[in-house]
């Protein structure tokens, strides 16, 4: 088992390995400077057409790890899958579809195509007659195109199994086995897990052919003297939220961390034109001239660096109060290196981090890698930047009045007062209006919009994580979970599905393949009661007749799940029938209308 190349005296750049030109254009527009450690490891075997098996937790930066190599080897003339990526979840397949979509934007001809329940099978068949190039799928609804012999693998160059040990969990490591038996014996593979249990290693033994083995070992690291906190990107616009944080926050020195070298140059003018003294920091400047900003920031001159990851190397700079991490960094590495230029040699710091919600993920695993907790944070309402306003404006009058001889002034007011016959108060507020008129006290509805001031809850989160964890606690409290139960839980219905004990079926199997291969999320999947023959699960009320007659070709365990609404022991439904529209599914692709979210109490689009 290999171990990544100390790169920290001399860093090697993506330029040094023999990627694909296009493929190096695009990796220098995503923003990317040095790789990092699993990168760095993993490009030259793949490069080299070997197997790989890679032992790294999710936040490594292993997408790029294998996408960068694999993408430099496809021959696009062939318009027929070369490439195909197991992930398992929809969630997963979608993010690493977009990811390797971005790293092969200037790939003439390049398709690639995300496979997954839930959508629209007609949408995957026709752009798989059109011809790809990289499949990206979860394991149950590859099998459905194997068994359709709408996908064929025989022209397959390699194969990577994303997340295997997850894989493992949710009971799809026959169904892995099974697509592995349809490839051809030449492909290459990378397996990426985070643990290697005895399952997996049998895997890795029978279908790898001497692996390459590279471990990367989380670096789990406290940061106790870092205030960690997290804004969920909503509605409001990323650059609004940020001015609002930079209005209410007591900050002295700020690093702002973005993706992109030219995100650096425009947020920092954005900020310039907004009143706050800001610079760019990334790696096309020189040295001097980052010494001189650096230099500046330290003197007062200016107030926020607005940099990529390079800016984390080395900088050291005490009045540091704040870092926010304005773009999600790619990996938990390079999030322990941006906040660490706070809270240094005893200070305390402030960390914020804006987290998209297909960004979540990442935000666990920062968690994770912190061995923190990261707090929710709201954004600042009108009312409270009202409040800041007027606190720093009353203490400059206040440092006016203890620092300034006001004689003169004194004499010009009463005078004013005198020839006008005015109070003292109605001078002092349209004085006080004249210095505030370009920054006034009370923002305008239009300065700052309302928002809502929803925060994730933990608790919501939790639930929404992992069903199966909810599934398994209710067995072991010794919960009824079928027949026995009752009536459903309000607004559910109970199925009846014909795959149970006798045929090695297990919660697990079955809540993984409904939540990933039919469209529903798995926060609105039920309680199960396993019978030997046959299981009751029970979903949303209202099941859409797309998916009703997709589960029914769902195979859970080599058995087709023929789901039917179930009608209890003595024959009587157990629970209404479909036809009343209710939140939890997923039209297919392309389809209209809204579904509404129990757990966020708001519309949006499918």
């Amino acid at each position: 088992m290999s171990s990544p190349p100390d790169t920290s005296d001399n860093p090697v750049r993506f330029a040094d390995f023999d990627l694909a030109p296009a493929v190096l254009k695009a990796v220098d527009e995503v923003g990317y400077e040095t790789p990092s450690p699993i990168q760095a490891a993993t490009l030259p075997p793949l490069l080299a057409g070997r197997d790989l098996l890679g032992m790294a937790q999710t936040g490594t930066g292993k997408t790029a790890a294998f996408a960068l190599p694999l993408l430099s080897r496809l021959d696009l003339s062939r318009a027929e899958p070369q490439l195909l990526v197991l992930t398992p979840t929809r969630e997963l397949a979608i993010q690493v579809a977009e990811a390797m979509q971005r790293y092969a934007r200037h790939l003439p001809g390049f398709h690639i195509l995300p496979v997954y329940g839930g959508q629209g099978m007609d949408v995957q068949l026709r752009q798989l007659r059109r011809g790809v190039h990289v499949v990206v799928g979860t394991p149950g609804r590859v099998q459905d195109h194997l068994r359709r012999k709408t996908l064929k693998l025989d022209t397959l160059s390699a194969l990577v199994l994303d997340e295997a040990d997850e894989m493992l969990r949710m009971g799809f490591i026959d169904d892995v086995e099974q697509i592995l038996e349809h490839t051809p014996p030449e492909r290459q593979i990378a397996l990426f897990s985070a643990t290697m249990p005895e399952p997996i290693r049998r895997v890795t033994q029978k279908y790898l052919r001497d692996p390459v083995e590279i471990r990367i070992q989380a670096k789990t690291k406290t940061v106790t003297a870092i205030t960690q906190r997290y804004w969920q990107v909503s509605g409001t616009h990323k650059l609004d939220a940020l001015t609002r944080i930079l209005e209410v926050e007591d900050f002295d020195g700020i690093i702002i961390f973005v993706r992109t070298k030219t995100a650096t140059v425009e947020l920092a003018e954005k900020l310039e034109a907004r009143g706050y003294s800001a610079a760019p920091l990334n790696g096309d400047i020189t040295q001097q001239m980052r010494e001189k900003t650096v230099e500046r920031l330290k003197s007062g001159v200016i107030d926020i660096i607005v940099g990529t990851d390079v800016v984390a190397r080395g900088l050291d700079v005490p009045r540091i109060s704040h870092v926010i991490n304005y773009d999600i960094p790619y990996d938990t590495e390079a999030y322990i290196h941006r906040i660490g230029r706070t809270g240094r040699a005893g200070r305390t710091g402030d960390a914020i981090l804006f987290v998209a919600p297909r960004e979540t993920r990442m935000l666990r695993a920062i968690e994770k890698a912190t061995g923190q907790p990261i707090t929710p944070m709201q954004l600042p309402s009108r009312e409270a930047i009202t409040g800041k306003r007027v606190g720093q404006f009353k203490q400059l009058i206040t440092d006016t009045l203890e620092g300034q001889d006001l004689g003169y002034y004194e004499e010009l007011i009463e005078g004013y007062q005198a020839e006008h016959n005015i109070g003292l108060a109605e001078i002092a507020a349209a004085l006080a209006y004249l210095v505030q008129r370009e920054r006034p006290l009370k923002p305008s509805v239009d300065e700052v919009p309302e928002v809502a001031t929803r925060a994730p809850a933990r608790e919501r989160e939790d639930a929404r994580r992992d069903p199966r964890q909810r599934a398994r606690r209710d067995e072991d409290r010794g919960e009824p979970r079928g027949r026995e139960g009752g009536a459903p839980e309000a607004g559910m219905m109970r199925y009846r599905i014909e795959v149970g004990r006798s045929h090695g079926a297990e919660p697990k199997h079955i809540v993984g393949a409904i939540a990933n291969e039919a469209g529903i999320e798995s926060r609105y999947i039920g309680r199960i009661r396993l019978f030997d023959d046959f299981s009751v699960i029970e979903l949303p009320e209202g099941m859409p007749k797309h998916v009703f007659q997709h589960l029914k070709n769902v195979w859970v365990c080599g058995r087709k799940l023929n789901i039917t609404p179930d009608q209890g022991p003595a024959g009587k439904p157990g629970g209404k029938k479909p036809g009343f529209k209710k939140p939890g599914f997923k039209k297919a692709e392309g389809g209209k209308g809204k579904r509404k979210d129990n757990a966020a109490g708001r519309s949006r689009k499918p």
